[in-house]
């Protein structure tokens, strides 16, 4: 499962970010979740951390995921790039075809019953769309079987906030989904 997968990550030297990183970021939360949440790639708090979304951008997560009435140990969450790419930049092509062989492991370990991408290159990746992600987000997809909800990323709406409306419908479709398949959530508050 994600511990074999781990391991075989190992101390990985595939790609150029190696060079530049401190810690991989492989993942975090429940080995069996229902939902997982799938990003592009760690920034400097994750860097520094080798825990996925602990910046401002994985603070607002944090609050949406609360706002769903679960808690960041219901869920898993990950990226598609395990180390951070130099200032932040987007993943390049390559990166991602030494990466996403994990990134499918991980899902395969875990087996949820939902994905959410958050952002153009999670759900391009994992959709093989190139679809921009204002054309993406709000309907369902699906991966290997699996529903699979885009919505925006949480970085994005820190610099739009505008869009948080549209990222809270996206979700509620994911709570009702939840709720048709009988998982288990808190009441859900209100939106952050």
């Amino acid at each position: 499962g994600l511990k074999l997968t781990r391991e075989e990550l190992g101390d990985c030297q595939r790609c150029k970010l190696k060079d530049k990183r401190t810690n991989i970021v492989f993942g975090m939360g429940k080995p069996d979740a229902a939902l997982v949440f799938v990003g592009e790639a760690p920034g400097g708090d994750e860097d520094r951390t080798g825990e996925p979304f602990v910046g401002a951008a994985g603070q607002l997560l944090t609050k949406m995921i609360e706002a769903m009435g679960l808690s960041r140990e219901d869920v898993y969450i990950c990226n598609i790039l395990k180390c951070r790419p130099p200032g932040n930049r987007n993943p390049e092509p390559d990166e991602i075809v030494e990466c996403e062989p994990f990134l499918k492991k991980q899902l395969a370990a875990i087996r949820p019953r939902m994905i959410v991408t958050l952002g153009k290159f999670a759900a391009q990746c994992l959709l093989r769309s190139d679809a921009p992600i204002s054309r993406l987000r709000g309907a369902w997809k699906e991966y290997q079987g699996i529903p699979l909800m885009p919505t925006f990323h949480p970085a994005f709406l820190l610099r739009t906030p505008s869009a948080k409306r549209e990222v809270w419908a996206d979700l509620q479709e994911v709570m009702r989904e939840l709720d048709r398949l009988g998982i288990q959530r808190t009441s859900p508050s209100r939106p952050a």
